[in-house]
């Protein structure tokens, strides 16, 4: 039987991890995946790795604030601490109902994470965390909290210690240690402490409460004043350096009445409402003036809930529609190849801000989208030599599905992107500018952040927007920073990605008005679990036994709502499985589909050569009318505008007059115009007229006259024109060049080919080839699903049976003879065996002992090098010896193996059958 189990307190880490179960060590596994890659060999391996520098700070970064000050209290207090010390340095002299609730929880966060061992009445902090959380000049505690008595008077003189007796009127003692017990004595002495204080000066208390909450450390001069020094005569302030005394821990402890916090938060803050006097500008002001906005206050309080939700989805509804505009409109600017990919990766500044002003938004704003499609793999680099960025084959699929759907698909890519928009304009840590889709905006805690707070807003009523305040109170929280600097900062990453969730969420629509629409609860729904494995995969009736459904592993109520404590809604926040993210989509996509207005076929035409789109067009009806039109304004409706240009620019497409006059009768509720009619009829009449070729180029026209007037201009000079024959001019431009000088001089001519047909020019459509939507970069390892928990734990258990199982010592008798060199050897190898090492033993030894050990159903301890040299140590239950191999269960591996007896180092019987 291991160390620490039986009644005996655990020794170690280790041994109080050999008295933990499966299920308590799955869900040490569980909460702190890094401490499962690789698998450990056994607990001991497992011990050592979870008090490591890194797994320790990656453990203390994801608690609670109320469980951090736990560990926090237990860092300043002696060790071993029983609970009550702990719950006192909590609660203080008055007590705090709250606090003693709250307590056994978080010391068994605290126990399951391993970070504090030992039972209630020895709890002990893990020696790495400790060193992290303990106050030192250096690092001071968030308590605020100094040096004890016992570490403040290292290195002081003998005579120092009882000078400073005799002023607190003690007796004198006859050596160091017994002289910082005594004084400890009475700092933690609640009567005569305070009897103490009562003779101090006024001036002297003054000094106290400035350091009592930290910092503890004061400077002072060579000769301090009167009230300084008669607290240093007492050792109420004790010297750090030559400059500088300290606050006792003792001492401030009792000036504090015991508290170990000066604000213990037990209790989560609850997310509040928005009020309708301060909601103009909250969410806005929260995160930056850099959205698109959001789209308006809050609703009155007088309104309806239910009438408050249907604003909201409308709301939402409408965001999402020009969220899907904005996307479509960004592809068709880069539809003929995107701006060029710098050196480094990303986007230039000047492309960027061409991007926003084609988008008409700001360069902020315009990051998001082009981050967002980039995310959902709708836009890549092409991978040509000249490197561009262009609309993937993916786009193109997407095109094909629904509004809904491919909302669906823009909002779960966002809703798990470690991609982050808001970084951008921002610098890294070597003064280097970050660049829309270049390198280093990934960021991991940022899907974790999002998905948070989008289930903090669905706690709230339907239609009702959160106080922003009240919402980043919440999230520091449950991720508060460590360190006494960080209280209070609104500057951290996790700040700064709840304001940009704030945010995107909105234009995104995702929220409206502030608060989350239908659609995006959607998002959040999680179908209900399927059966639950337990570790050892038994089935759901083991699991339910082993408490896998219970509130502290997982459970959330279907909305995200429903975790018991924030530890473990922050636990489980953000993680979602590609199929459970699809079938949200779905769901999403559902909710959504009945707000989206259906695409319409028709368009209003009117006399001042404008059309009125009353609402999303059909994609050929939209894609035609942006090619012969150009959108003058956008929003519940959009304002098309005919002019020469546009419609040029659909004849050169492959329209004819006739055909646009076909297109606008058939999709018109009202009659075409008539200057809308001249106007097309006019620029056909003229148009190719005059044909462009390559020579260099040369424009040809049977109509003299028109020539003569060309060369007359002088804005063709710099087009170098020549007459080569009466119908005939040839230029040194290319043609691109000369058909765009002639247009700019008014004249409509059209290219041709070598054959003399005229040329029809429609956009390119340039795509990537196929690519990958970018991966997250996850914040730490995947947590691991129950299949391998089970796996691991198994392995762990098996490989420390094999490391501490008692074997059975070896009897050697005492000889008469002078023993052999043989002897001697095999002594020296049974010896071995009992210290834990691999046992070694003759051939014939390990064949008898196996056999006989296969006869009686015994287990036996083995040594064994496998085929590339690895040596291992393993505990088999023998069931067949034939034709030199050994064919057994194996504890270790918890399966039935076969071993070649040549590969056995040696074999030794166990002083109890593991079976």
């Amino acid at each position: 039987m291991p160390e620490g189990t039986g009644g005996t307190p655990p020794r170690t880490l280790a041994e109080a991890l050999r008295t933990q179960s499966d299920d308590s060590l799955a869900a040490l596994l569980r909460a702190r995946p890094d401490l499962l890659t690789p698998v450990p060999s056994d607990l001991s391996q497992l011990a050592t790795r979870a008090g490591t520098r890194a797994s320790v700070v990656r453990a203390l970064e994801r608690l609670d604030r109320f469980t951090l000050q736990t560990a926090e209290a237990l860092a300043v207090a002696p060790e071993p601490a029983p609970y009550d010390t702990l719950r006192a340095l909590l609660t203080g002299d008055e007590g705090d109902a709250r606090i003693e609730a709250a307590l056994p929880g978080a010391v068994r966060t605290l126990r399951d994470r391993a970070l504090i061992w030992g039972g209630d009445d020895r709890l002990r902090l893990v020696r790495t965390a400790r060193e992290l959380l303990a106050p030192s000049p250096t690092h001071p505690s968030p308590t605020g909290l100094g040096p004890t008595v016992a570490e403040a008077t290292t290195g002081m003189s003998p005579g120092r210690l009882q000078e400073i007796l005799a002023a607190a009127r003690l007796p004198s003692t006859h050596d160091p240690v017994s002289a910082v017990a005594s004084l400890t004595a009475l700092f933690t002495d609640r009567t005569r402490m305070a009897a103490l204080l009562d003779t101090a000066p006024m001036e002297a208390l003054s000094v106290l409460d400035r350091l009592v909450w930290g910092p503890p450390y004061g400077e002072v001069t060579s000769s301090p004043t009167p009230p300084v020094q008669w607290l240093r005569d007492r050792g109420l302030l004790l010297p750090a350096t030559t400059r500088t005394v300290v606050l006792p821990r003792e001492a401030a402890l009792h000036l504090r009445a015991g508290r170990a916090h000066r604000t213990p938060e037990p209790v989560a803050p609850d997310v509040a409402p928005r009020t309708s006097d301060t909601a103009g500008g909250s969410a806005g002001g929260l995160a930056g003036s850099s959205a698109g906005g959001l789209a308006g206050g809050p609703l009155s309080g007088s309104a309806g809930a239910g009438n408050r939700s249907h604003v909201v989805d409308s709301t939402a509804a409408g965001q999402a529609y020009t969220a899907l505009a904005t996307i479509e409109e960004l592809s068709k600017d880069w539809n003929e190849g995107g701006p060029n990919v710098l050196r480094a990766g990303g986007l230039s500044v000047r492309d960027l801000k061409r991007t926003a002003a084609a988008l008409d938004v700001s360069e902020s704003v315009a990051a998001f989208w082009v981050e967002l499609a980039y995310t959902a793999g709708l836009l890549a680099t092409d991978g040509e030599p000249d490197e561009r960025y262009a609309p993937t084959p993916a786009y193109d699929d997407w095109q094909e599905l629904s509004s809904p759907e491919r909302w669906a698909r823009l909002a779960t890519a966002w809703l798990t992107a470690t991609r982050t928009a808001g970084l951008v304009g921002s610098q890294d840590s070597k003064g280097r500018t970050l660049a829309v889709l270049g390198p280093d905006l990934d960021r991991g805690p940022a899907p974790e952040v999002r998905r948070r707070i989008l289930e903090l807003l669905a706690t709230l009523p339907e239609g009702t927007a959160p106080d922003p305040e009240s919402l980043l109170a919440r999230l520091r929280w449950e991720r508060p920073l460590r360190g006494a600097s960080s209280a209070g900062r609104s500057d951290d990453l996790r700040s700064r990605l709840a304001a940009w969730t704030l945010n995107e969420a909105e234009m995104l629509g995702v929220t409206g008005r502030g608060a989350i629409s239908s659609h995006g609860r959607a998002l959040l729904t999680r179908m209900p679990p399927t059966s639950p494995v337990s570790p050892d995969g038994r089935g759901p009736r083991a699991a339910a036994e082993a408490g896998l459904g219970s509130p502290r592993t997982g459970g959330d109520t279907g909305m995200g709502m429903g975790p018991r404590t924030a530890d473990d809604a922050v636990r489980t926040s953000g993680v979602h499985t590609g199929a459970e993210l699809t079938a949200a989509g779905r769901r999403a996509a559902a909710a959504l589909a009945p707000l989206l207005p259906e695409p319409l076929d028709h368009v209003l035409l009117q006399a001042d050569l404008t059309a009125v789109a009353p609402g999303p067009l059909l994609r050929p009806l939209a894609e035609l009318l942006s090619i012969a039109a150009d959108v003058e304004s956008k929003g519940g409706a959009t304002v098309y505008r005919f002019t020469p240009g546009s419609v040029r620019r659909a004849l050169d497409a492959g329209q004819s007059a006739s055909d646009l006059h076909d297109f606008l009768r058939a999709h018109s509720r009202t009659p075409v115009p008539q200057p809308l009619a001249y106007l097309i009829d006019d620029v056909a009449r003229k148009h190719g007229h005059l044909r462009v070729g390559s020579a260099s180029a040369y424009v040809r026209c049977d109509d003299e006259a028109v020539l003569d007037e060309i060369l007359a201009d002088k804005r063709s000079q710099g087009l170098r024109l020549r007459r080569l024959a009466p119908t005939v001019l040839s230029a040194h431009a290319d043609p691109t060049t000369l058909l765009d000088g002639l247009r700019t001089m008014g004249f409509a001519p059209a290219a041709e080919s070598a054959e003399g047909d005229v040329m029809i020019t429609r956009a390119h459509a340039h795509r990537t080839p196929p690519r990958t939507a970018p991966a997250p970069v996850p914040d730490g390892p995947p947590v691991p699903d129950a299949t391998l928990l089970g796996a691991a734990v198994r392995a762990i258990k098996a490989g420390d049976l094999a490391a501490t199982v008692v074997r059975k010592p070896v009897q050697v008798p005492e000889p008469s003879a002078p023993l052999s060199a043989a002897a001697v050897a095999a002594a020296a190898a049974s010896a071995a065996a009992g210290n834990g090492e691999l046992p070694r033993t003759t051939s014939a030894e390990t064949l008898a002992t196996v056999q006989a050990a296969a006869m009686t159903g015994s287990a036996v301890w083995i040594g064994y090098v496998n085929a590339d040299g690895a040596a291992s140590q393993r505990v088999i239950a023998p069931v067949r010896v034939e034709g030199g191999y050994v064919t057994a269960y194996d504890h270790t591996a918890d399966e039935v193996r076969t071993y070649p007896l040549h590969r056995i180092t040696g074999v030794a019987e166990l002083a109890d059958d593991p079976a």
